[in-house]
């Protein structure tokens, strides 16, 4: 499908250098790289659960920064991107304030907004807001690590469910909507209630899912008992379409169509260095995008590569020919296409025209 003439903003991209940032992989790469074992040996030492999530670890064991991903562009026409964080084990503000020093906007795309890191549910939740709007004027809101599976054999990034519902957590949320922040809900799909009850509780706090919930096992197996047969896949299946419908019930709440190559999704990893076809993707993500489309509506449609992440199984190019085609066959205009790919995420993140 072409989009040459679209003004493409990548709502989801990572940053990283594992060498001189603090992150939770970073020893695993300072390691590799003053004893340089090859990649899958090392691999192999990783948790079974850390595996299956990345797929390949190649792209967390060095840098990834604005010249590497747009190497990873192609000919994708995108103008700007916004920054996610991604396990900063430092004092989060720091962060932000590193994204916001890099080299974006020479010949890379623009950087739009950064999405920082921050726990809701921590005392010093306002203090760290204030500190991410000192860091940068970029910034525009938080994302917190509350992703958690049940599968133990699956990759959670926090130790407990509810964390969405805990009270402390629920208590500082709030500060979100005094401050004009909005909320990267990155969760699990067996989360997806508790970022409805979180949204129908703040109506004012703009809030974005993010990779349609990651329904992990979805196309594959993973973990001890997830996605193993057709029937537990069909069932994660509706029980996902079911949430999925009851959280777009919520007028502020949006939905990313990214993630959706995430390896821990149950995708077959193709061979280093090649990408998964993308009729074959297509017949995978197909059926969630179109009921995205369906429940959410063109409007409420943000796109995001989720590069490096999504890398193992295709490329930025491949992602945006899925994606596109897949919400086209469902019944997405050029117009509603122009909007997922750009214009909704310039009115959620309020993005300012470039000069």
């Amino acid at each position: 499908m072409d989009l040459t003439d679209f003004d493409i903003i990548d709502a989801h991209i990572h940053q990283w250098d594992p060498h001189a940032t603090p992150r939770e992989f970073s020893r695993m790469a300072k390691l590799m790289r003053y004893l340089p074992v090859p990649v899958d040996i090392a691999a192999k030492l990783a948790p079974r659960r850390d595996r299956e999530f990345v797929g390949d670890p190649t792209a967390y064991l060095q840098p990834y920064l604005p010249a590497d991903y747009r190497a990873d562009l192609g000919n994708t026409p995108v103008e700007s991107v916004v920054e996610i964080e991604a396990e900063w084990t430092g004092w989060k503000p720091d962060e932000t304030r590193w994204v916001a020093s890099l080299p974006f906007g020479v010949d890379t795309p623009t950087l739009a907004t950064i999405i920082g890191a921050a726990d809701p549910a921590a005392a010093d939740f306002g203090a760290v807001l204030d500190a991410h709007q000192s860091a940068s004027p970029l910034f525009h809101g938080i994302r917190a690590m509350v992703a958690y599976h049940p599968d133990p054999a699956v990759k959670s990034f926090t130790a407990h469910d509810g964390a969405l519902t805990a009270p402390a957590f629920v208590d500082g949320f709030g500060q979100l909507a005094e401050r004009g922040l909005s909320f990267e809900a990155w969760v699990y799909s067996g989360q997806l209630p508790d970022v409805t009850a979180l949204a129908e509780r703040f109506p004012e706090v703009p809030i974005v899912l993010d990779h349609l919930g990651t329904p992990a096992g979805i196309f594959g197996p993973v973990g001890k008992d997830t996605g193993h047969t057709a029937r537990q896949r069909q069932v994660l299946f509706d029980r996902w379409r079911d949430d999925v419908t009851d959280l777009a019930a919520q007028p502020n709440v949006l939905a990313k169509v990214s993630g959706l190559m995430m390896p821990v999704l149950g995708h077959p990893v193709p061979p280093r260095g090649t990408s998964t076809p993308v009729p074959t993707l297509l017949g995978r993500v197909g059926p969630l995008l179109a009921h995205a489309l369906t429940v959410f509506g063109a409007d409420r449609l943000i796109w995001g590569s989720n590069f490096p992440v999504d890398k193992p199984i295709t490329s930025i190019v491949g992602a945006v020919e899925a994606v596109a085609t897949g919400l086209s066959d469902a019944g997405a205009s050029t117009d509603d296409l122009r909007k997922a790919f750009g214009g909704n995420a310039v009115r959620f993140y309020r993005i300012e025209p470039t000069t």
